[in-house]
């Protein structure tokens, strides 16, 4: 299964919450929670294909231009599924994470879900009836460990188009 992660510029690696500008940008290979979710991608038959990223300045600026253009970079890699996340409490991410899941599973062939922590209520409940949102801690937060399964569990059936997504959504899932 080919995955695809969406990440903004503190969990891309590529600055710090001061780094709001950061481009547009990708990378082929597992970058920050990517790199975590590794054993629990193996149990899957899962792969990072690529890891995309830009700052959430950047995001802000222009969500309509952003999302559009993940959504291209997603067509052109074309994976089974893509991560968007997990954004943890960071608002502005959240937003990004959710919204762009929203675009890919609307405009691509690839299925997306999106991944946060309940701090993120008012994204949540714009968009839980739009895009599955898995529960994540907050950053810092106890059983990270078990919501990348979960990320890793709800990826594996929307891959598989798997009759389990619903059931999963309920126990996973906000």
């Amino acid at each position: 299964m080919k995955i695809v992660m969406i990440f903004d510029q503190i969990q891309s690696g590529l600055g710090t919450k001061d780094d709001r500008m950061v481009p547009l940008t990708g990378k082929k290979e597992a970058v920050g929670p990517a790199v975590m979710m590794q054993p629990f991608l193996k149990e899957i038959d899962g792969h990072v294909m690529a890891c995309l990223c830009c700052g959430n300045g950047t995001y802000l600026e222009n969500p309509q231009e952003v999302s559009r253009k993940l959504c291209a970079m997603v067509k052109k890699l074309q994976p089974d599924v893509v991560i968007c996340g997990p954004a943890f409490n960071y608002a502005d991410y959240a937003s990004m994470c959710a919204k762009v899941a929203a675009d890919i599973n609307s405009t691509t062939q690839s299925r997306a879900f999106a991944a946060m922590s309940q701090e993120n209520s008012d994204v949540i409940a714009q968009y839980k009836d739009q895009v599955m949102i898995v529960k994540t801690p907050k950053k810092g937060g106890m059983g990270l460990n078990d919501s990348l399964k979960n990320i890793c569990r709800v990826a594996k059936a929307m891959a598989d188009k798997s009759e389990d997504l619903e059931k999963l959504r309920q126990e996973v899932c906000f």
